[in-house]
C-alpha cells in the first residue's frame, strides 16, 4: 500500500501545482483583459489590470478589420485535419516497424527522425519553395499540408513506437499462428489495443499542424482566400499601430477549435498516457 503524504508534502504538491497554473494560464488571462481594454488604454501608465472602459466590443469590431477571419480558421481547422489524417497514414506502420522489425541501420534512422526536429522550417524554406514552383503546387492547400505533415511524422513516430513496444507480442503471435497476415494482424489485432496511444499522437499532431502554419502559408500562398489563422492574425499588425486588443480576441477566438477538440478527445489522451504505462 502507498504511504500517504504527510500535511508538508500536500503543501509542496499543491504550491507547485499553483505555480504551473499561473505560468501556464497566465498569459491567457492577460490576452483576455487586453481584449477587453480600449486600444488607447493599453499602455497607459500605471498600469491596471482591470478600468472602467473594458467592453466586448473588440470580439466585434474584429470581424470587421479582417473579414475573412472565419475563412481563416476554417482554412487552419481543413489544414490541420488533413496533416493529421496524412501524417497518420505513415506514423502507424512507420511505429509499428520500428518497434516490431529488427533490420540494419533502425536505430540511425531513429536518430536521424530525432535530429530532423531539431531543425527548423525555416531552413528548408527556400527549397521547399522550389519544389513546389516546380510541381506547380504554390496557391494550394497542399502547398501547406506537404511540409506540415513531413514535419509531424518524425515526432509522431517516436512517441507512437514507444506506445507499441508496451504491447505484448504475444498478441502478434497468436494472431499469425491462426494464419493472419501482417497487415492483417496490424489493423485487426495491433491498432485496436493501440487505439488510445495514436489518438495521443493525432491529438497532438492536430494541436501542432493547427497552430505552426504562419512560415508555410506566408510562403507558399498569396491567395487571401487560403490563408490560414496565423497569416490572418497578420493582418492587424498595422503600418503605423498594432490593434492588439483586436488581435488578443481574434487569437481566443481561434484557439476556441483546438479547446474543443482536445475537452472531448481529452480521455483519449489519459487512457492512453495511463495504458502505455502498465503495459508488459
Amino acid at each position: 500500500m502507498i504511504d500517504r503524504y504527510s500535511w508538508w508534502e500536500y503543501v509542496l504538491i499543491y504550491v507547485g501545482l499553483a505555480l504551473f497554473l499561473i505560468f501556464a494560464l497566465a498569459p491567457f488571462f492577460e490576452a483576455f483583459l487586453v481584449s477587453l481594454r480600449p486600444l488607447d488604454g493599453l499602455f497607459s501608465i500605471p498600469y491596471r489590470f482591470f478600468t472602467d472602459d473594458m467592453s466586448f466590443d473588440a470580439y466585434i469590431s474584429m470581424w470587421k478589420s479582417v473579414p475573412l477571419l472565419w475563412r481563416y480558421m476554417l482554412n487552419s481547422f481543413g489544414v490541420a485535419v488533413a496533416v493529421t489524417l496524412f501524417g497518420l497514414m505513415a506514423i502507424v506502420p512507420a511505429a509499428y516497424a520500428f518497434a516490431r522489425f529488427e533490420f540494419k541501420g533502425r536505430d540511425a534512422l531513429l536518430g536521424v527522425f530525432l535530429a530532423v526536429n531539431m531543425v527548423s522550417g525555416a531552413v528548408l524554406i527556400i527549397p521547399l519553395y522550389k519544389v513546389m514552383q516546380g510541381l506547380g503546387l504554390l496557391n494550394t492547400y497542399f502547398a501547406m499540408i506537404a511540409p506540415g505533415t513531413a514535419f509531424v511524422i518524425p515526432t509522431g513516430i517516436w512517441l507512437l513506437r514507444s506506445y507499441l513496444m508496451k504491447i505484448p507480442r504475444e498478441l502478434e503471435e497468436a494472431a499469425l499462428v491462426d494464419g493472419a497476415g501482417r497487415v492483417y494482424t496490424l489493423v485487426r489485432v495491433i491498432l485496436p489495443v493501440a487505439m488510445p496511444g495514436i489518438m495521443v499522437v493525432a491529438i497532438a499532431t492536430f494541436i501542432a499542424a493547427y497552430a505552426q502554419q504562419f512560415l508555410y502559408a506566408l510562403t507558399f500562398n498569396s491567395v487571401n482566400e487560403l490563408n490560414t489563422l496565423p497569416v490572418g492574425l497578420f493582418q492587424f499588425f498595422g503600418r503605423q499601430n498594432v490593434v492588439w486588443n483586436e488581435m488578443m480576441a481574434a487569437s481566443l477566438v481561434g484557439i476556441l477549435p483546438v479547446m474543443i477538440v482536445y475537452v472531448f478527445l481529452q480521455k483519449y489522451i489519459v487512457a492512453g498516457l495511463t495504458a502505455g504505462a502498465v503495459k508488459e
